[in-house]
């Protein structure tokens, strides 16, 4: 076993390591199956980038396969579980991964995507857990060939790479920057990295998000530092409190989604459950309401810290639970290395107070990278290292930093990104459809929401919203889709065939 965990498996020999709907591990079990996970990655061709991606929904196994894969030198590649074949299988083709796990859930799909992969030329084979099915390597099987002895510890670290779709529809991927990935030039090194994790100081970890998430992803790395953790399933609200009840659990991410839903509960379900082993919860993805975070924190207490940024660059904000009772809708103070600067849109700094476009700049002039793409990188960053998140707001005179709204396309619901321009794509392939732009709009659980605003050709019978809604859920996973139609005259393209997406957006959030 790790050294880690034939330590934990000494002293905590009845301990479970890993729980979750399904099944549970103690330490002896998860260091057995992390030394032969790492050690089939290591004896595998896995290309020069060795990389292997993980298409499956929150498990045990997810967990073990990420962190087994990196004990054992490969970069994994963390894949939506909502997304089509098709759309996986251009995640596989573009990391070059060479091996794919799949679940249950995703069996079909992550077989019919490996196969769309090998008709690009890529050469990759399936693993799948609870399944039994001829075509893929069943996971006990993959595991009895593996070597249970401890992996070398002289093996290079290698990074996560992570999806984000963009403003051209394809996604682009992002290693785990350094503000989130421990580096290291050797396993060793990065072992010994991995204690500054915040989460470590606490106790058994919650994952209630879902895995192809860096926030929820984070908790397979704290089983190095001796810490449990429980893994829910889909995010069920008094499923959230009956594990925290009943395992005491210590730390969680969640998404203002997941607060809207807690706080929805009733007051007798809610008073059933004791949270106070609760110590700290991070949230991420979406500034929370007001309301909703005051809510909280007068409910579980001042333990949450809010970390604000995004996939490719990590935290560039950050503010504790005191700190925003004092600057309540704040995001926080930009944390090291980054600072943050506020323009004009002619690129001049405005003075405190004043609202503008929010970019950051990073002091080690990395900023925002994408490993496959120089020229989406270049367009990413204004200046070597400062880049922006596409979002207007405003600092304060304490350098707090407050958003207020976005410039950028992009939609974030439920704490999931999602860019309109991919349902725009398939949408205009409608019959019926002339043009049509996407936008985000309140919805009071998942913060906004897309809405298509649909030009209908001339002379066409009306189709019904359901019509168009389906129709893009025909060619994109159903996250992405929007979930309301509006037919209208006119989206106010320019002549040079822009949309003002911010204007066309104003209307809805001023009711």
């Amino acid at each position: 076993m790790p050294q880690f965990a034939s330590e934990l498996a000494l002293a905590r020999p009845d301990e479970i390591a890993v729980r979750d709907p399904r099944r549970t591990y103690r330490w002896a079990e998860v260091g057995d199956i992390l030394n032969r996970v790492a050690n089939n990655a290591l004896t595998c061709d896995l290309g020069p980038r060795r990389r292997v991606a993980v298409f499956a929904e929150n498990a045990a196994e997810t967990a073990l396969a990420h962190l087994g894969c990196l004990l054992g030198s490969a970069s994994t590649v963390p894949v939506n579980f909502h997304l089509t074949a098709e759309e996986a299988a251009y995640i596989l083709v573009d990391s070059e991964s060479k091996l794919l796990f799949v679940g249950p859930e995703t069996l079909e799909r992550g077989v019919a995507a490996a196969e769309l992969a090998r008709r690009d030329g890529a050469e990759i084979d399936v693993i799948g857990w609870d399944v039994s099915d001829e075509r893929v390597t069943l996971w006990d099987t993959w595991l009895e060939r593996g070597d249970p002895s401890d992996p070398p510890l002289d093996v290079v670290p290698r990074a996560n790479l992570l999806y984000t779709s963009g403003t051209t529809g394809r996604p682009k991927g992002t290693e785990l920057p350094p503000t989130m990935f421990a580096g290291g030039d050797t396993m060793a090194e990065h072992l010994e990295g991995m204690k500054a994790n915040r989460f470590a100081a606490y106790g058994t970890h919650l994952v209630v998000g879902p895995m192809y998430h860096t926030g929820p992803l984070n908790g397979m790395r704290l089983l190095v530092r001796g810490v449990p953790m429980v893994i829910l399933g889909k995010f069920d609200a008094e499923a959230t409190l009956r594990a925290i009840h009943e395992y005491r659990t210590e730390s969680s991410v969640m998404v203002p989604t997941h607060f809207v839903r807690l706080l929805a509960l009733p007051d007798e379900v809610k008073q059933k459950y004791d949270v106070s082993s609760m110590k700290l919860a991070a949230h991420t993805g979406a500034s929370c309401p007001v309301d909703v975070k005051r809510a909280m924190i007068e409910w579980w207490g001042p333990i949450f810290i809010d970390a604000y940024g995004a996939t490719e660059v990590g935290t560039t904000c950050q503010i504790s639970s005191q700190e925003w009772l004092e600057h309540p809708g704040s995001v926080g103070r930009p944390i090291p290395p980054f600072s943050v600067r506020v323009l004009d849109d002619d690129g001049n700094d405005v003075p405190s107070g004043v609202e503008g476009r929010l970019f950051f700049v990073d002091s080690t002039g990395r900023g925002v990278v994408y490993p496959n793409d120089p020229e989406k990188t270049a367009a990413a960053n204004i200046a070597p290292g400062v880049f922006t998140l596409g979002e207007i707001g405003f600092v304060d005179a304490d350098g707090y930093v407050y958003i207020t709204d976005r410039f950028s396309d992009m939609v974030v619901s439920g704490g999931v990104n999602i860019y309109p321009a991919e349902a725009e794509q398939v949408l205009v392939q409608h019959p019926s459809v002339l043009d049509v732009a996407c936008i985000g709009v309140p919805h009071v659980e998942m913060g906004e929401e897309l809405k298509a605003l649909v030009i209908l050709r001339d002379g066409v019978e009306v189709p019904s919203e359901k019509d168009i809604i389906d129709f893009c859920r025909n060619g994109l996973s159903h996250y992405k889709c929007p979930r309301s139609v509006e037919f209208v005259s006119d989206l106010g393209r320019n002549t040079m065939g822009k949309i003002n997406k911010r204007k066309l957006r104003a209307p809805y959030w001023e009711k």
